[in-house]
């Protein structure tokens, strides 16, 4: 009879993980973090959750590992794109949503919540960009892999 222990699993390309994920900005400041909830990420490997060059570096990883690496923006999260940015009348924003640059809009709609940050506003039209923060730009990832589940 073999008796396998857990220390020795590692990542496979099917495996389902719990891992702390903190990014970082090419200028080295922190973008988020897991840990600041104390809140693993669950990522099953080969849902396309995340991209394959993401996967890539996580297979082999052992249970209580960390591990640092860089993805240009289109393994990160993906280029901006400028479907992605829309223009909306001053009028429709109110004293409780106020059109002020940073501020972060959530829409409704059909398939969920999409939070859009205010961009520009120019005269009466204000900027409304949909992608990702973190679109276009190259990450730092460090994760922790807390289980192999």
């Amino acid at each position: 009879m073999t008796n396998s222990t857990h220390s020795t699993e590692q990542i496979q390309s099917d495996s389902s993980i719990l891992v702390h994920i903190t990014m970082k900005l090419s200028d080295g400041s922190a973008a988020d973090s897991t840990k600041v909830n104390n809140k693993p990420a669950k990522i099953i490997m080969g849902d396309n959750s995340i991209s394959p060059a993401f996967e890539a570096e996580l297979i082999g990883m052992k249970q209580g590992e960390s591990k640092e690496f860089t993805l240009e923006a289109k393994d990160a999260f993906g280029e901006t794109n400028p479907d992605n940015i829309h223009y909306m009348d001053i009028d429709k924003f109110s004293a409780e949503v106020p059109a002020k640059v940073g501020n972060i809009i959530t829409f409704t709609q059909p398939g969920g919540e999409l939070p859009g940050m205010i961009k520009e506003i120019n005269g009466n039209s204000v900027t409304i960009d949909f992608n990702h923060p973190l679109a276009g730009q190259t990450v730092t990832f460090v994760i922790d892999l807390v289980d192999i589940l």
